[in-house]
């Protein structure tokens, strides 16, 4: 009994909270039993710094949104291309396919009216002058119904409740243009899958208030969806886009190619049939996605709800075979995050991958063991996928003009009543904290966003040194522990260097290369060249690490060199 009572009192001095911490929750006015942090240094083995209710489970959001992205990388890797195939049936004779040209969608989420114009020029290059059959869609590998709009919230035609489709296309919003002060509304792209009908009455007043923007009403009782725009607007006003998700991505995509088709001089005789391509069709080219490390930075950043469903519908299809369901996503992300080593305990729902959610939930923990696992595994390379503070995504301009600019790299997570955040600090000698708040409070919005920015900017104002190992010693007193850990006095910066240090005693190494055996002489012979030092370490594969470097911006130099001359998907990795 006495030894268990010595372990609850040691535990509850290992995670109390830094007296910081609770002055600033004290100044939120948010119950404690609403909030959850937990802060530790980055890495699995780093020490912890904080924690508070960090094993509660709690509505994550936009946060959630990190499992599936990490989960796409450890599955796909970064450099993985969504693809959209191409086919065609019956025969090709001087330039005239008497036939259907057909297509398979994959789940690009980023196929987008900027691409047509390489998939024209491939379908010319194939020598097709003329189609006349049809054009044949296959969007049979995900399996999702056919909603437009997650109805999530009120908002049912915005941007972020657009749902998926293996065949997706603009990310299935659609854009009229209205031209105020040449009294001209049309559609951005041509697509008839929905009509626009204009009673906008033209006025000569300031462009403010309701004579700013157009009036919308979506009428979708009609097969074809019409966009009805109402109201006074200034003739003073600029172009005025409206984006509204009403109408299915395959047609908007079909159009949308056939009117390119045709201005290329290539007519198109049939219309559009949805059907699996048939065993006999005979491909034709490939089209690819940008890689998945630009598409991971994209759904973190800016949150982007349809990229995160669309990863999760992939993973569930790779996994577990197509036609990919939301279920087989959930499955895949857990199975992938748990057989790493990824995923920690407490309770987990996934829902639809990307957050826009009331039933997912997860704890803070769990939530930092996967950004530790993840920052042990890739470093910067995985860091830099997320909003950096000052810099872009969602926290572009919340840490600007403070100490927090440049120094964290974070995903947020909003919804009523919930403000999340979780990612990295580094603080002001560089050393790296695992940071997760998560808020689930009435007052979370403003309240919530406050406390989370004052939290972050303690620890980046922080001076603890990089490996630098807290005393032995326990410290009882909550506040004299936070001020040993945490001080602000004047302390010297380690020496910059652009030397390789001898052994793996310090964290950073470019990986240049994986293989399956060990790489050939050949290879290594180039590294040598270069002037760099190499080590060659078998873990689950034979991984090429240049180095050790003290720091990131030694490292980041070796790296430019080794992306030139060896290998242009190089990284920085932490071990």
């Amino acid at each position: 009994m006495r030894s268990l009572l010595v372990y609850l009192v040691f535990s509850v001095w290992l995670y109390a909270l830094p007296q910081i911490i609770n002055e600033e929750i004290r100044k939120s006015g948010i119950a404690k039993k609403d909030i959850s942090i937990y802060i530790k240094e980055a890495g699995k083995n780093g020490k912890v710094v904080a924690s508070l209710n960090a094993q509660k489970t709690r509505t994550p959001a936009s946060v959630i949104k990190v499992l599936t992205t990490y989960a796409s990388v450890l599955k796909l890797g970064f450099d993985y291309r969504w693809p959209t195939k191409f086919y065609t049936t019956g025969t090709l004779q001087s330039g005239v396919l008497q036939g259907d040209l057909l297509m398979k969608g994959f789940g690009d989420p980023t196929l987008n009216a900027k691409d047509l114009e390489k998939i024209i020029s491939d379908i010319r290059e194939e020598g097709i002058r003329e189609i006349r059959g049809d054009i044949v869609i296959d969007r049979g590998y995900f399996k999702v119904g056919n909603k437009d709009s997650s109805g999530f919230d009120e908002n049912l035609y915005s941007a972020y409740n657009a749902m998926p489709d293996a065949m997706m296309f603009n990310e299935r919003v659609v854009t009229v243009c209205v031209i105020p002060k040449d009294n001209k509304v049309h559609k951005k792209h041509v697509d008839e899958s929905y009509k626009v009908v204009d009673q906008l009455e033209h006025v000569n007043k300031p462009c403010k208030g309701k004579y700013s923007w157009p009036r919308v009403k979506i009428d979708k009782s009609e097969a074809v969806p019409i966009v009805f725009l109402k109201g006074k607007i200034s003739k003073r006003c600029g172009k005025r886009n409206i984006c509204k998700v009403i109408t299915k991505p395959y047609k908007s995509f079909y159009y949308a190619l056939k009117d390119g088709l045709i201005k290329e001089g290539i007519p198109v005789r049939g219309g559009l049939k949805l059907h699996k391509i048939p065993l006999e069709a005979r491909g034709l080219f490939t089209h690819y996605s940008d890689p998945l490390e630009e598409i991971i930075s994209e759904t973190a950043k800016e949150s982007n709800n349809l990229y995160a469903r669309h990863l999760l519908l992939l993973l569930g299809a790779k996994l577990y075979g197509a036609p990919a369901t939301v279920k087989k996503g959930r499955d895949a992300i857990r199975y992938i995050l748990d057989s790493r080593g990824a995923l920690g305990e407490g309770t987990l729902r996934i829902d639809n991958g990307s957050g826009l959610s009331r039933t997912s939930k997860m704890n803070a923990k769990l939530l930092a063991q996967m950004y530790d696992d993840a920052y042990d595994r890739y470093g910067s390379r995985w860091m830099e996928t997320l909003s950096i503070a000052g810099v872009d995504g969602t926290i572009k301009r919340r840490f600007r003009n403070t100490v927090v600019n440049k120094r964290a790299w974070m995903k947020t997570g909003t919804l009523r009543r919930v403000k999340n955040i979780g990612g990295y600090v580094k603080n002001r000698v560089g050393k790296f904290y695992t940071v997760v708040i998560i808020i689930n409070s009435s007052k979370a919005k403003y309240r919530g966003a406050k406390l989370q920015d004052e939290i972050m900017k303690w620890l980046a104002k922080s001076k603890v040194k990089p490996g630098l190992k807290s005393s032995s010693k326990r410290v009882t007193d909550k506040k004299a522990r936070s001020e040993k850990l945490f001080t602000n006095v004047k302390t010297k910066v380690p020496p910059k260097t652009n030397h390789v240090t001898k052994g793996l005693t310090h964290k950073y190494y470019v990986q240049a290369g994986s293989f399956s055996t060990m790489p050939n002489k050949v290879y290594l012979l180039k590294i040598e060249a270069l002037g760099l030092r190499y080590k060659v370490r078998n873990m689950d594969n034979y991984k090429v690490l240049i180095g050790a470097y003290k720091d990131e911006k030694t490292a980041r130099t070796a790296l430019k060199k080794v992306r030139k001359h060896i290998n242009d998907g190089a990284f920085i990795v932490k071990l």
